[in-house]
């Protein structure tokens, strides 16, 4: 038994409304991600000043700024992780959005961004030299203190990594963009530099 016409046209523009939609969450779904990829500098600078933060805030006794700093000792003190993030995320942020194109290509953007990450990731190499070369501490006092020591320094190291990551892909992508500039210039300027010589040279076909 065969379909109706009526049951074929309803199965076609069904199939044709799918497809559409699947259409629809594609681009959309690009759009995001090529979202997600040009302001992945501003992204990562807020992870990298809220994550190490929140790893310290379930590490540590609630306690306030002043606190933390007038105690601080350089071989048990984590309160330093976070501040250095902070301070790290705030310094590239800034370079991210003085700097424009050109300086974003090949500026100092990339070489502040490796100046802070690279610092940073000694500072914190060293630090943890002297926090895991001694028996845990906390209120856990176990493994579960350990582990989230481990995550906050790997937390730290991984997104000045992050950081650096990025910056290179911003200015390769920034160095394309001007690459493809360069090259629309060089055209408009060959096209305006021909145009005038072939109405010259149309000028004087007609006066022949």
């Amino acid at each position: 038994m065969g379909f109706s016409k009526e049951e074929i046209s309803k199965s076609r523009r069904f199939w044709s409304s799918l497809w559409r939609g699947i259409k629809t969450v594609f681009v959309l779904f690009t759009m995001f991600v090529s979202f997600l990829l040009v302001s992945a500098p501003i992204f990562l600078a807020v992870a990298d000043a809220l994550l190490p933060s929140a790893l310290l805030h379930r590490l540590s006794a609630p306690a306030n700024l002043s606190s933390h700093l007038t105690n601080y000792d350089f071989r048990h003190s984590l309160i330093d992780i976070p501040l250095i993030s902070i301070v790290r995320s705030a310094v590239i942020l800034c370079v991210y959005g003085l700097c424009d194109g050109p300086k974003l290509s090949r500026g100092p953007y990339l070489m502040i961004t490796m100046i802070c990450s690279v610092s940073s990731l000694i500072y914190v190499s060293l630090k943890a030299a002297f926090v895991f070369g001694e028996p845990a501490n906390g209120d856990g006092g176990g493994s579960y203190f350990r582990a989230a020591e481990v995550a906050l320094f790997l937390c730290s190291s991984v997104l000045a990594i992050g950081h650096i990551v990025v910056a290179y892909r911003t200015s390769c992508r920034e160095r394309r963009k001007l690459l493809v500039f360069k090259i629309d210039i060089e055209a408009v300027s060959a096209c305006k530099n021909v145009y005038p010589r072939y109405q010259k040279i149309l000028q004087q076909e007609r006066l022949k």
